[in-house]
């Protein structure tokens, strides 16, 4: 095998301008491959972060009833079938693989009539109620006042941390610490004004991104968990939050954290907990651009199916001009194996060349293109091996007849071959 490597890399050598000429084909298709996964790769994590922000991993798991979120209000309590989340349930959630942390809260979506200041009520805004690992789990920091304590909880204090845009239409100017609020006819004092980390931010480029945070937008106030029934219902159903171990899994724990909680559902019920994530929607664009990738590489794979052709081409004029030599080892005892297996060879060390040189063209191309269209790209190792080895195969597959053709020759026409 390695004499006929070295025969091969000496054949390919004493004819480089017609070796590069055959290659050209496999380096084209190969490049092609290699541009167009690394761009869809580098595409879809940038759409990812878009979609979840970095290192913000969260997946939201809701109640829903008839496959629609489940709506809390100020004057609906647990619904039928659903029981409050128990503390052993709750540590299965934590424990669940990939699961880094875990909050429980509720939420109440107000449109105008239960917060107030003074005179002053928000037109609309969210009211949580959240534990104590809410903040940390979502990716939130504490930069005026302070945060809530366990005593917060463990005394039922009606206490609130509001947002930016709370902050900003209540109190304009002002210090919102320790201010008084209305909410839903219960007072309580601002302690703290929250917001999302530098490190947590979602990168926003379109309106789909916007939309995909739309609940994250608006007012939102949040109260200890423990102090939500000092204005609402003792009895309420709540939601969980975790943080994944990265964007990859967040979909495979959402499902199985979903699956943890409808245990504890009455089967017969119309309410079912599902999960939440921004990766949903991601889903939706991948399935919609996997068939036009599809077909981009079956174009790109064109080239490679001329580039064989051209490789069977010169491997059978190769054949033509080589005929004496072949006769001669005939002559002197060498098998048709041996014949065969040299040729082919040749043609493999050929196409594998052609993707080597594909592979680096791919890759530097896709960097042109990333530069020139600011579209990022993600170089894929799996798809340069397989690109590398698929290159073999055409080698061995177009390369077999003109194999074949030279082990057959009868040794004496070969040496009268003129």
């Amino acid at each position: 095998m390695l004499e006929n490597i070295r025969l091969s890399f000496q054949g390919i050598w004493s004819h480089k301008l017609r070796s590069i000429l055959t290659m050209l084909g496999i380096i084209i298709g190969i490049a092609a491959i290699i541009t167009i996964v690394s761009t869809i790769k580098g595409t879809n994590e940038q759409i990812k972060e878009n979609l979840v922000g970095s290192g913000n991993n969260n997946v939201n798991i809701r109640l829903n009833q008839d496959g629609y979120g489940y709506e809390l209000s100020t004057y609906n309590g647990l619904p039928s079938g659903v029981t409050p989340i128990s503390d052993e349930l709750f540590d299965s959630i934590c424990n669940t693989k990939n699961v880094e942390e875990a909050s429980l809260y509720v939420k109440l979506s107000d449109w105008g009539d239960t917060v107030y200041y003074n005179n002053t009520s928000l037109s609309s805004s969210y009211i949580y109620g959240i534990d104590e690992n809410y903040f940390s789990t979502c990716g939130y920091t504490i930069y005026k006042g302070r945060g809530f304590h366990q005593s917060d909880y463990d005394k039922f204090r009606k206490v609130v941390i509001i947002d930016e845009n709370t902050m900003n239409s209540l109190f304009p100017g002002e210090n919102p610490i320790d201010k008084v609020i209305d909410i839903n006819n219960e007072t309580y004092t601002v302690i703290g004004v929250a917001k999302k980390s530098d490190e947590f931010k979602p990168t926003i480029n379109s309106v789909d991104d916007y939309y995909s945070y739309m609940d994250n937008s608006g007012c939102a106030l949040y109260i200890p968990l423990t102090s939500w029934p000092n204005s609402f219902y003792f009895d309420t159903p709540q939601s969980v939050v975790v943080r994944a171990a990265n964007t990859d899994v967040m979909n495979k724990v959402g499902k199985d954290i979903a699956t943890l909680l409808n245990d504890s559902v009455v089967s017969s019920s119309t309410y079912k907990y599902k999960s939440d994530s921004a990766l949903n929607d991601l889903k939706s664009l991948e399935d919609i651009s996997s068939s036009t990738n599809t077909q981009l590489i079956w174009i790109a794979s064109i080239s490679l199916l001329v580039g064989g052709i051209g490789v069977m081409n010169i491997m059978l004029v190769s054949v033509k001009e080589r005929t004496r030599e072949i006769g001669l080892k005939k002559a002197i005892g060498a098998r048709k194996k041996r014949i065969l297996f040299q040729f082919l060879t040749e043609s493999m060390v050929l196409t594998s060349l052609g993707g080597i040189f594909g592979v680096l063209c791919g890759v530097g191309l896709a960097q042109i293109v990333s530069k020139i269209a600011s579209i990022p790209v993600a170089i894929s190792i799996p798809a340069a091996i397989i690109a590398v080895v698929f290159s073999m195969v055409i080698g061995i597959i177009f390369g077999l007849i003109p194999s074949i053709q030279a082990a057959n020759l009868d040794p004496i026409d070969a040496l009268r071959y003129e």
